[in-house]
């Protein structure tokens, strides 16, 4: 079976599955969507989740 080394470092290879990001121009936040469609959480800070496809 293959790893991605090193084993436990906290980090995630690829983009997480069924969700997207898409940014809300007037407020500048990023929001979450998940796999009904529905917006799950919006980043207060302003910067793109980690891991989350972008939508276009």
């Amino acid at each position: 079976m293959a790893t991605n080394p090193p084993k436990g470092d906290g980090h995630r290879y690829g983009a997480v599955r069924n969700r997207s990001q898409v940014l809300n121009p007037i407020t500048k936040i990023w929001t979450k969507r998940g796999p009904d469609g529905k917006f799950m959480d919006g980043k207060a800070d302003g910067t793109p989740f980690k891991g989350v496809s972008k939508e276009k």
